[in-house]
């Protein structure tokens, strides 16, 4: 156990025992390397899920267990007081991005931190996975733990936390289908999202759809001199971004034949409803140092990156890019490449028209291959069910205010999926913000949200509750 005191800095936030209690295991949590991508790390995420185990002991949960998967296991817990109560089944994950590139972290990834920033003045903790996701999943373990302290824990709670969220969860479908008894319950309830700030609350109400691909692009067998060969052979790497470039027009819209066939259409008054929600331009400009959006014709700026499907490169190399000067043409070039999606367009279908097209425009001289990492559904949340009116009231009674109802530009692929095998709605109650550089180098979470989402937590059970009929 590291000491408080020596992770303090410039912490300005006056915290009860328990506070900083919660705050020490947090940090020690962040210290592990949990990177489920990279298979060197797999001890480190095994280590990981241990941990998440012993916390859920720790508190008081009656029964849990790691359960074995095909790819890195499952932390299983759950808390059963009476069968007459509802039971809300809690899903996170300890796993975390790779933290690179390592040189532009501040300080190192997992060597976690506390610092203040203009938006965080109480202080901020830093870390890969600060955020995403142990940190709002970390939540809900002391918010079980604060209401079985106090005795009001009004519903039965289950924990499911994987280890494979990063990089696709490609194990959990399968547990859950041969799971259903076992995870049966009336509401799944997930923080793994944002909200629009500190100040005013918001519910994600849907999350986009993902189809993530990967390209490779070959010409001659071996890398060639750019001498001797430069202008009688095909390049790779231009050919691939000649490629790439042709996936857009010159109004941002995606090129790929049927691409948006079924599109979900959103109506006039649904978009002026979007629009209500607070949004400063220029402020979203300067937090990420751009002088200008970018984007689809004829779309708002937080419609570009919410409810209309987009392609984006996630990551392009080929050739040498050592240090100094090495004049080749490359054998091969590669890329990384991931559309967001909409309601009602299907990934797999959409993975095929993108491979399909992408393989049409290839020119002579070179040879494409294209491989389907992973995908998922989009999906929305009803605002008229008992669970979203519960985390309504939650939030009311925690910040004064209701949070408004928001869609998400990101995507929790296993989300429709939970809905289609367990035959129930999920809650997204995150306590995140845009700024806290999930994915990216300085990624961080706040004090303040972080004890906020404790102090949030518990007021859902109580509502969710009594709004099923139980008198607490």
């Amino acid at each position: 156990m590291v000491s408080f005191v020596s992770l303090r800095n410039d912490l300005n936030m006056t915290l009860t025992n328990d506070q900083k209690r919660y705050l020490e295991e947090w940090m020690n949590f962040l210290k592990i390397p949990s990177v489920s991508a990279d298979p060197s790390y797999k001890k480190d995420v095994a280590q990981a899920a241990e941990w998440v185990k012993d916390a859920l002991e720790n508190v008081g949960c009656v029964h849990t267990e790691i359960i074995p998967t095909n790819g890195h296991p499952i932390v299983y817990g759950e808390h059963l007081i009476d069968p007459k109560l509802p039971t809300v089944l809690v899903y996170g994950h300890y796993d975390v991005q790779p933290p690179d590139p390592l040189e532009l972290w501040d300080s190192p990834p997992f060597e976690p931190i506390i610092k203040t920033t203009p938006l965080h003045p109480e202080g901020a903790v830093f870390a890969r996975g600060a955020c995403d996701d142990k940190g709002q999943m970390f939540m809900h373990i002391k918010a079980f733990e604060v209401m079985k302290k106090k005795g009001s824990l009004s519903c039965n709670i289950k924990f499911m936390i994987e280890g494979e969220e990063e990089v696709g969860s490609d194990h959990l479908e399968d547990f859950v289908k041969n799971n259903k008894q076992k995870l049966t319950c009336d509401v799944i309830l997930i923080s793994d999202t944002g909200m629009i700030s500190r100040e005013q609350p918001s519910i994600s109400t849907g999350l986009r759809g993902l189809s993530y691909m990967e390209v490779t692009v070959t010409g001659p067998n071996r890398d060639l001199h750019s001498g001797l060969y430069g202008g009688a052979v095909a390049n790779p790497i231009n050919v691939l971004c000649e490629m790439i470039a042709q996936l857009h027009d010159d109004k941002k819209r995606i090129t790929i034949p049927g691409f948006y066939d079924n599109v979900e259409a959103l109506s006039e008054n649904e978009r002026a409803a979007m629009a209500e929600a607070p949004f400063d331009l220029e402020e979203f400009k300067n937090s990420i140092g751009i002088k200008e959006v970018s984007g689809e014709a004829s779309y708002s700026n937080e419609e570009r990156r919410t409810i209309r499907p987009t392609l984006d490169v996630n990551g392009i190399w080929g050739g040498y890019i050592g240090e100094g000067a090495k004049t080749v043409i490359p054998s091969k070039a590669h890329a990384k490449i991931s559309m967001r999606l909409v309601p009602n367009q299907d990934w797999n279908e959409i993975s095929k028209l993108f491979s399909n097209h992408f393989q049409s425009i290839a020119p002579e001289g070179v040879t494409v291959d294209v491989q389907t990492h992973h995908g998922g559904y989009a999906y929305v949340t009803p605002t008229d069910n008992i669970a979203y009116q519960a985390a309504h009231h939650a939030y009311l009674d925690t910040f004064g205010i209701p949070p408004i109802p928001s869609r998400g530009g990101g995507s929790i692929p296993i989300v429709p999926m939970f809905e289609n095998e367990l035959g129930v709605k999920s809650i997204l109650m995150g306590f995140g913000l845009d700024s806290d550089a999930i994915h990216s180098p300085n990624e961080h979470y706040g004090l303040f949200n972080f004890f906020k989402g404790i102090e949030t937590i518990p007021k859902f059970y109580e509502h969710f509750s009594k709004l099923n009929g139980n008198n607490i």
